[in-house]
């Protein structure tokens, strides 16, 4: 999300109406803030930056367009010019919406910029953990031609051969769905919150309840956003419910999971497998026990990282902007004068 591929999408929607100031934070090179804590930014998670140097950066300016500054109440005090934030992501972790609308301030998103990254590198991951492409990299690069893969007992199953679950239809599960359909695979969707489409319901894919995919699926892969319902969702007791020997597949987020429940059976051998590109602390600590696993394939939070990506995000954001310009209504308001919050179902992104 560099600053200037958002600057050259600015000018090329708004032209000559904007001016761009630059900020480039070190992100990803350096970890972002995920936590709670830090004095005075309550309840924001995943930004970069200090307070001071966003406030300094911004000015007297009108618009911010931002992937991860912090903006928390005692921000928005501090920049009275400031009218729009439109933040390049999936949800506006970073900023306190109560503070945003007290100060009659509009915010709009991204939604959906990267969901077809993540839903091909979905389908990546499945493939390198049930066909055992992590087992062998592993032990080739140690020296290791392990010839045993291609035993029975180990080798893994075809897609054509396989169940897969898909917990979450929004954005970024139904295009899962589609990607999976030509491999053959049985695909059972669970998601309260919204219905099949038509293509997909004609082409098999059924929609069952929580407790009926995790009893039957091969691989379970998860989509939905994290709230309070869906927040620990895969726990000890859910975990153990899954068809043993079953694969789990997490590219959405790490509070969904329970990790220390899925180290105990994925040491015990419930699972055969899992697939974590999300973690319950990032950077995850050297010694965490999921790492020393052989039966575990990690990213470390990239499955939204496409040249795509970044373009449909400047693109959204640029878009927004030129319409703030111009008096139209928002596309994607999170909140603001244009619009009411968006309530976040079960289903979607927040990558």
């Amino acid at each position: 999300m560099l600053p200037d591929m958002f600057e050259e999408a600015l000018l090329a929607t708004c032209g000559e109406f904007v001016i761009c100031h630059k900020l480039e934070q070190p992100w990803p090179d350096a970890p972002m803030e995920y936590g709670y804590a830090v004095s005075g930014m309550d309840g924001l998670k995943e930004y970069m930056g200090t307070p001071e140097d966003i406030i300094a950066h911004v000015g007297a300016a009108p618009v911010l367009v931002t992937h991860l500054a912090p903006l928390s109440r005692a921000m928005f005090e501090a920049m009275p010019t400031l009218k729009m934030v439109a933040v390049s992501r999936g949800g506006p972790v970073n900023i306190d919406m109560a503070a945003a609308r007290d100060h009659n301030v509009l915010v709009v998103n991204t939604p959906g910029r990267n969901s077809s990254a993540v839903a091909e590198f979905t389908i990546g991951a499945i493939l390198a953990e049930t066909r055992n492409i992590t087992r062998g990299h592993d032990a080739l690069r140690k020296g290791n031609y392990r010839g045993d893969l291609y035993r029975a007992d180990v080798a893994g199953n075809e897609l054509s051969d396989m169940t897969v679950g898909v917990i979450g239809h929004g954005t970024v599960g139904s295009k899962v769905v589609k990607l999976l359909r030509p491999f053959g695979a049985r695909i059972l969707v669970s998601d309260p919150y919204v219905q099949l489409d038509p293509a997909d319901a004609e082409a098999g894919v059924q929609m069952v309840s929580f407790e009926q995919l995790l009893a039957e699926a091969d691989i379970v892969t998860l989509h939905p956003r994290v709230t309070a319902e869906t927040q620990n969702m895969m726990n000890a007791k859910t975990l153990r419910t899954m068809k043993p020997g079953a694969t789990l597949v997490n590219t959405a987020r790490g509070p969904l999971m329970d990790y220390d429940a899925l180290f105990d059976v994925l040491r015990e051998g419930h699972l055969r497998g899992a697939m974590l590109e999300t973690f319950a602390i990032e950077p995850t600590p050297p010694d965490w026990p999921l790492l020393q696993l052989p039966n575990v394939t990690l990213t470390p939070h990239i499955a939204g990282a496409s040249l795509k990506t970044v373009r449909t995000a400047t693109k959204k954001a640029a878009e927004e902007v030129r319409r703030w310009l111009a008096g139209d209504p928002p596309l994607n308001p999170c909140w603001g004068p244009h619009g009411k919050s968006r309530k976040n179902s079960t289903s979607g992104d927040y990558r």
